[in-house]
């Protein structure tokens, strides 16, 4: 029986092979979407999996709280509060702290040289508690001692040009030569499904060391409650709830933090929080993270949009196939009458909505092994070109397709299925009015979603132009920038840094010089309590402190919106300071002429406020302006900034080389564009917008397919009523208007459902942003605009067809 329901089901579908390649092209176009996001979102989830004990771990974070106001939250902690937590809390197995680490590195043996990033001082727990895996050395000892460092495999072939580097030593080059590290292991290199990008690790005695050999006498890396710089994390012991402990954190502030002196008297509050270690590259979004996160938002209503196009696609199906009931309105009735039963005719029709889903999910995954290596690329993935489905995504996959093709296949099955025999040969079959109204509702439904993604489109394009284009408060165009040199003492540096600056500024191409703590698009780390000398009892503000030289401001053309830069005209600069406008305002001055000549005092420092600049956007728009205070510190050496007006860019990056390498020949060339390094702050942003955009126009093109299944329905009920009105002189664009009218009815009542809804899912998505557009009321008529046009395009080719039939072929049909 089974193997006759197949042959009938292939006849039918070869058959009718236009009405076959719709639907398969519909499903199969929505399952390869819903497969390739179900990828993305499956990689998205599965960050920091890998861990063995990764349920166990989690992340600490602090809450400062300024005059009874939330200030910042930070994913940098204080390193005293990793062994304090442990040894009063039972709880707790075990911890790791983290402070970055960067460093030149060279093999004196070879001259090997490189700068190197995404490294970190590590407690030795980090590396089992972080799922580190060591290829050699013993992961009990490799970060016991000072000078011990830990490197990843392609780390240890670029220095050493082979993995087994156990027992080499590398040196930092110039005049921190006496200063070696002894590697005492080789780690396969960390996966890009982290939120810590880990290249080496240098022990957490290293540090105690080098702050003990720089006169700290305090221990501060181990007892500091002051110095916030630290991700810590926590291994607690199996089966303890996260949120329970959690509840214990306030009572641990109070005790450590909140009862010190200086808090108290500057009204400061801190609490601390525990995030989940896999939660973190989706929901951690706070100050001072390890690298860029994703967006758990986003993901989840990506994910959202795979199931809607699933849903739209079988929506398509059960039109496409309702629209052929009238052709097969025959074929079910002499079936009926040579005594086939209801049960029968639904296995059929059941049979032939399987095999054409299989037929499509087929295609799909034909598609979707050829199109995920383009779409992973699309995403920004470091990963090899195909990566890998969970197998909970697959589950996810298959449930949907199963529920999706019985339900699917049901309703057209009970339909069909259901009609009267006598009434179908006799030529009198009609659809039942609720039926008629299902198909509506589902056409309602479709163009819903695709007035919401069109709107959802535009506004998500313009949110991301906006952010790319609005007014920064500073110009960053045509501006080099070079790591800073890091090698040479401090009593030498000025003497090589200053004969530098002046031979580039003898080069045709480049316009100006300036040396800084940080460049624009750079998190600024450097924070610290300060006050107003007058009222004495005033409390301390954090500012975020930004050391700049004398050409800074000009030469990235800041505003002053009162009073001077610093200048060596005036000596006494060196105690002066200039402010913000979000400073300004939040130390309570009237406006900026009112804090110029104003004391502040920062720790034992007295300083005099100067100027005022315009507030500038120093990270993207994502985040708030920092109220931020600037200092002269003209021997900065973490950056310097080449502003160049050559054309000719590749032999202006070869002069500025050679001359870094004539005055630093032991620190490494390195340097990028600030325009280019700033954007990178909006590189998430950019691939959600495409992804949203691909993946809304494909669901409104399937969408148009289910539309014209309805149409092509519609008319073939209605083909008398069209050959009488021609006849009586009707011409062909009435013939037309009144075939695509209840559509566009349809379509109009699917747009005025649609409008709240997407207000509301957007306006909640901006608020993800500091400085974000308006949702003007233009976009929803763009939109209801946009998806009128389509359903006219689509009914209109039907209908005009049907309009230039010959009417007589119509009439005979009676």
């Amino acid at each position: 029986m089974i193997s006759n329901y197949l042959k009938l089901a292939i006849r039918n579908l070869v058959k009718r092979k236009g009405y076959s390649l719709l639907n398969i092209l519909g499903l199969a176009i929505g399952m390869t979407c819903c497969l390739l996001i179900f990828q993305y979102v499956s990689y998205e989830n599965n960050y920091d999996k890998f861990p063995s004990k990764q349920k166990q771990i989690v992340r600490l974070r602090l809450d400062s709280y300024q005059q009874g106001k939330l200030a910042w939250q930070s994913a940098v902690v204080y390193p005293a509060i990793g062994p304090t937590i442990k040894k009063d809390y039972p709880e707790v197995e075990d911890f790791c702290r983290l402070l970055p680490n960067n460093l030149v590195l060279v093999n004196a043996n070879t001259n090997a040289k490189f700068k190197e990033t995404q490294g970190y001082f590590a407690d030795p727990s980090a590396i089992k508690m972080l799922g580190v895996q060591l290829l050699s050395g013993d992961p009990d000892k490799a970060l016991n001692e000072p000078d011990n460092i830990i490197i990843s495999e392609t780390m240890a072939k670029k220095y050493f040009g082979l993995s087994d580097a156990v027992g080499k030593q590398l040196q930092m080059p110039g005049s921190n030569r006496d200063r070696s590290y002894q590697v005492t292991g080789v780690f396969k290199d960390h996966p890009h499904n982290s939120h810590l990008r880990i290249n080496y690790l240098t022990s957490y005695a290293t540090l105690v060391s080098q702050l003990k050999a720089n006169g700290d006498t305090s221990n501060a890396a181990q007892t500091s409650f002051g110095w916030y710089d630290f991700y810590t994390y926590l291994q607690l012991k199996p089966g303890i709830e996260g949120k329970q402990f959690e509840s214990k954190l306030p009572a641990f502030c109070d005790r450590y933090i909140n009862s010190m002196e200086r808090n108290k008297v500057n009204n400061l509050k801190y609490t601390l929080s525990i995030i989940p270690l896999s939660d973190i590259h989706l929901y951690s979004n706070y100050k001072y993270e390890a690298g860029i996160n994703g967006n758990g938002r986003a993901v989840s209503f990506i994910f959202l949009i795979g199931f809607i196009i699933m849903v739209i696609a079988w929506i398509n199906y059960v039109n496409l196939s309702t629209a052929r009931s009238v052709e097969r309105g025959r074929e079910v009735g002499v079936r009926k009458v040579l005594g086939a039963g209801k049960t029968q005719l639904v296995r059929q029709f059941l049979v032939e909505s399987l095999l054409m889903n299989c037929m499509a999910v087929l295609i799909a995954f034909l598609a979707f092994n050829f199109l995920s290596p383009t779409f992973n690329q699309l995403m920004g993935r470091e990963e090899p070109a195909v990566v890998v489905m969970s197998n909970a995504y697959w589950l996810w996959f298959i449930i949907l397709f199963v529920a999706g093709t019985l339900l699917s296949g049901l309703y057209p099955a009970f339909v069909m299925s259901g009609y009267n025999p006598v009434s179908v040969l006799k030529g009198a079959f009609k659809n039942t009015s609720k039926g008629l109204l299902l198909r509506k509702g589902l056409i309602i439904a479709q163009f819903g979603i695709s007035v919401i993604l069109i709107a959802g489109t535009i506004i998500v394009l313009r949110q991301v132009n906006f952010m790319r284009h609005q007014d920064l408060g500073f110009n960053i165009n045509q501006t080099l920038v070079l790591d800073g040199a890091a090698t040479l003492r401090d009593s030498v540096y000025m003497n090589t840094y200053q004969p530098f600056k002046e031979e580039l500024l003898k080069q045709t191409g480049i316009q100006g010089v300036t040396a800084s703590t940080n460049v624009p698009g750079q998190e600024i780390f450097w924070t610290t309590g300060v006050k107003r000398m007058n009222p004495a009892n005033s409390e301390s503000v954090i500012l975020h402190h930004l050391g700049i030289d004398y050409d800074f401001i000009p030469q990235f053309q800041l505003k002053m919106m009162s009073g001077r830069n610093f200048s060596k005209d005036f000596p006494t600069d060196e105690n002066a300071a200039i402010l913000n406008e979000m400073a300004v305002s939040t130390f309570g001055f009237k406006d900026p002429t009112d804090a110029v000549g104003k004391k502040l005092v920062r720790r034992r420092d007295t300083l005099t406020v100067i100027g005022v600049v315009q507030s500038f956007h120093h990270q993207g728009l994502q985040k708030a302006i920092d109220p931020q205070i600037l200092l002269l510190v003209p021997d900065s050496r973490d950056a310097y900034s080449i502003k160049l007006s050559s054309a000719d860019m590749p032999k202006t990056v070869a002069t500025i080389e050679n001359i870094w390498s004539k005055h630093f020949p032991d620190d490494p060339f390195n340097y990028f564009f600030l325009d280019d390094f700033y954007n990178q702050q909006y590189k998430a942003d950019q691939q959600f917008g495409k992804v949203f955009t691909l993946f809304a126009m494909l669901a409104i093109l399937i969408a148009c397919l289910g539309l014209l299944g309805l149409s092509s329905y519609n008319i073939l009920q209605r083909t008398k009523e069209i050959g009488i009105r021609k006849v009586l002189g009707a011409s062909t664009q009435k013939v037309v208007y009144i075939l695509a009218k209840d559509f566009l009815i349809l379509v109009l009542i699917a747009f005025m459902v649609a409008v709240p809804f997407t207000w509301w899912i957007m306006h909640n998505w901006l608020q993800e942003f500091a400085y974000r557009i308006n949702i003007g009321w233009w976009i929803f008529l763009i939109a209801g605009a946009i998806a009128v046009a389509i359903a006219l395009i689509t009914v209109s080719f039907q209908a005009i067809k049907a309009a230039l039939a010959n009417p007589v072929k119509s009439l005979r049909t009676e």
